[in-house]
Order: C-alpha cells, then sequence, then structure tokens
C-alpha cells in the first residue's frame, strides 16, 4: 500500500475535533498510522496548528505530530503548483496556494491524498492526482 499523504482536514478531524474516534475517516486514518502509511509536509503542519487559541492544546497537537518528520518538499513542487493553480484557474476552479502544493508534492511521489475537502475532488478534474479512494467511495 503507498503512502497517503494526509491534508489537513483528516488531522483536524482527529486532532482538533470531540469525540474524534466516532469519524470512520479518523479510524481509517488510525490503522494508516499503525502501519506507517501516513506522510504530511510542513504547510499542512503550519495549517493544522495556525488558529488554536489555547496555548496547551498547541502544544498537546504539536507534540503528537512531532513523530511525523516533514517530507521534502523540492524546488520545482512550487513551480508544478503554480501550473497547477493556473490550469485550474483557466477552468473556473479556486485553490489555495497549499492546496496545489500539496497536488504537486503528492503527484511527484505517487501518493494518494486522504483528505475530506471537496475541493480536491474538483482538483482532480484538471490535475493528475490522485485522491485515497476509500474516502472517496464513503
Amino acid at each position: 500500500m503507498p503512502k497517503r499523504l494526509v491534508d489537513t482536514s483528516v488531522w483536524s478531524l482527529a486532532l482538533r475535533r470531540p469525540s474524534p474516534e466516532m469519524n470512520p475517516v479518523v479510524s481509517y486514518l488510525i490503522n494508516l498510522l499503525k502501519d506507517a502509511y501516513v506522510v504530511i509536509i510542513g504547510p499542512i503542519r503550519q495549517e493544522l496548528l495556525s488558529g488554536i487559541r489555547n496555548q496547551e492544546q498547541f502544544e498537546r497537537i504539536e507534540s503528537r505530530l512531532a513523530i511525523y518528520p516533514d517530507e521534502p518538499i523540492w524546488p520545482q513542487d512550487y513551480i508544478v503548483a503554480a501550473e497547477y493553480s493556473n490550469l485550474c484557474r483557466r477552468h473556473g476552479v479556486q485553490g489555495s496556494h497549499t492546496d496545489f502544493l500539496i497536488c504537486a508534492v503528492s503527484v511527484r511521489n505517487s501518493w494518494p491524498i486522504l483528505t475530506t475537502d471537496t475541493d480536491f475532488s474538483y482538483y482532480a478534474r484538471y490535475i493528475p492526482i490522485e485522491l485515497d479512494s476509500a474516502i472517496t467511495a464513503s
């Protein structure tokens, strides 16, 4: 099984929401974590930690994520992300810089993206990303 690039939306469900164990996406993530099939990049870590008002919660989440090193982002990934953004915009699909960087890193490494963010399904119409089928089928 290939590793999954886990998007902020999934990490947030698991680490920032009450009763995460009740969510099937979180259960799936837990199984991936047990088998070491999960990767993260710095911009996802930053998004996840941003906006946490409670310092104790911030430190708890930062500590839990610390065991997962940031996968490298190559200079070319930023160029590809800009190309993806431009391509999608030409088709009327808007997205964040971080989303397109996630897409670029995902494509370069052949990692499916594990996300609950429906924007990625719109990007997938125009760029060659793979979404985790266990989530997209549900």
